[in-house]
């Protein structure tokens, strides 16, 4: 079955299956706000004259790297600390990297570069949090995971 078989053939009503996703989805924009924009701020208070794409790429890295460490951190009250660790890492890179991309998008078409002011999070966060969320919910229904 391929993708636009499978995308078509789930229900996309089912409100346990966009519960789940969504707080699935608000985990990994905590961790990977964290990173991203922990990187963005760095950048802009030191003044290190380091190229918008350069900061940007090394802020999505962080923030995958520090959602990873918080699912990690979360998975680990279920399961012993390795598997928690390489369940993190299995978990779907593709919606985290949605995830960071629409929200550093946001920010380089709104402020014009990487730069944080309180009012651009807001907008940041609900780009970062949409983004992946269809994504989030297809997952578990296709791979058979989720309410039918």
């Amino acid at each position: 079955m391929s993708l636009v078989d499978t995308v078509s053939a789930i229900s996309w009503r089912c409100n346990h299956t966009w519960k789940r996703a969504s707080v699935n989805t608000l985990w990994c924009l905590a961790g990977c706000s964290i990173g991203d924009m922990g990187t963005i701020l760095f950048f802009q208070l030191t003044g290190i004259p380091w190229p918008t794409l350069a900061i940007m790429t090394l802020a999505i890295a962080n923030g995958l790297l520090t959602s990873i460490a918080l699912e990690t951190v979360i998975l680990s009250r279920q399961m012993n600390l390795a598997l928690a660790f390489k369940t993190a890492c299995g978990m779907s890179l593709i919606s985290m990297i949605a995830m960071e991309a629409a929200m550093n998008a946001v920010d380089i078409a709104i402020m014009g570069g990487a730069k944080l002011t309180l009012w651009i999070l807001p907008i940041m966060w609900l780009a970062g949090f949409l983004a992946p969320l269809p994504y989030n919910y297809w997952r578990p229904k296709a791979l058979g995971k989720a309410c039918h």
